[in-house]
């Protein structure tokens, strides 16, 4: 994909779908760095710890890699999540850190990789990973899903900010299988009544997260900015239709 001798920043790199992410690239003969808050013993790959949310410990993080490296070429902003709390439970202290991690780190990791971008040959590439939380009710993750929606206009207003040199375009999640898949949707034969639901069969993987990123990074998409692409093995089916007995 054209994408070997590229220095490439995953956060969250190191476990779930942000794995999936670095394997792919790595994969693909790019030079992968990741970052989490806490280090990550046995990782294949340059590892900073950084807090998303600290705008200095970014600051921080993105100089190193540069100073490292030379350059950066691709930012995957994947740090993110959140537990399942009910809104009328949520204190205000909850709902700010959970947009703090989902988007305003992301925009913190971006704003000075582009300062970077903006200064090389060749520009860069941006990647945020969105959800499809931020598309549809999200029962227990309301603050989740209103900042994932939030990246989704976060990635338009930048794409047209930082044209020609940058590129920025989101990767719109649906649901994946992780090692830690049991926690959201339940033991394995509740994970895999879940994935009979998706139109494709199965939940993703955390390596098709990683091909789309991947994509949107190569010359391949090099007109393709600003744009949302989803990847939910074809979304989520209207719960009337289960309901219906119509076409039964």
């Amino acid at each position: 994909m054209g994408l070997t001798g590229k220095v490439v920043l995953v956060t969250g790199g190191v476990r779930g779908v942000g794995a999936g992410i670095s394997a792919v690239f790595a994969g693909q003969g790019a030079t992968v760095v990741t970052c989490a808050r806490r280090p990550v013993e046995g990782l294949p790959y340059e590892f900073h710890s950084c807090d998303v949310r600290d705008d200095d410990s970014v600051k921080a993080m993105i100089d190193a890699v540069v100073a490292e490296h030379g350059r950066l070429d691709v930012v995957v902003n994947n740090a993110g999540g959140s537990p399942y709390v009910a809104a009328a439970d949520a204190s205000a202290k909850f709902s700010t850190k959970i947009i703090e991690l989902n988007l305003l780190g992301p925009l913190s990791v971006s704003q000075h990789a582009n300062a970077v971008m903006q200064n090389q040959d060749g520009g860069g590439s941006i990647i945020n990973i969105s959800s499809v939380s931020g598309r549809r009710p999200t029962p227990g993750t309301a603050a989740y899903g209103a900042a994932k929606a939030g990246v989704d206009n976060l990635t338009a207003t930048l794409a047209v900010e930082w044209a020609p040199k940058v590129r920025v375009n989101s990767v719109v999640v649906g649901m994946v299988e992780t090692e830690q898949s049991e926690l959201f949707y339940g033991d394995a034969e509740s994970v895999a009544a879940v994935a009979a639901t998706v139109p494709l069969g199965r939940l993703a993987k955390p390596a098709d997260i990683g091909w789309a990123a991947a994509f949107l990074t190569s010359d391949a998409a090099s007109y393709i900015s600003g744009a949302t692409l989803e990847v939910h093995g074809g979304g989520e089916p209207p719960q009337y239709l289960a309901a219906s007995t119509a076409n039964k």
